[in-house]
């Protein structure tokens, strides 16, 4: 049973912790927090761009009546 690739990078949860790793990263590397924060605000617009793209191929999928 492999990995739903699809279901995980459309999840909110998968990129708030991905975010919550890199900013705990930056920290211990010594990053400032102007940099965490971009890095972190980076990562979350990145998630609701992919959720965003991939819910819309499933609609026109849907639409088309064939299944991705």
């Amino acid at each position: 049973m492999g990995i739903d690739w699809k279901r995980k990078l459309s999840s909110r949860k998968f990129w708030a912790a991905l975010a919550g790793l890199a900013g705990a990263v930056a920290v211990v590397l010594g990053a400032g927090n102007d940099t965490i924060e971009s890095v972190s605000a980076v990562i979350s617009a990145s998630g609701v761009l992919i959720a965003y793209i991939l819910g819309e191929s499933l609609i026109d999928a849907a639409a088309d009546g064939t299944k991705q």
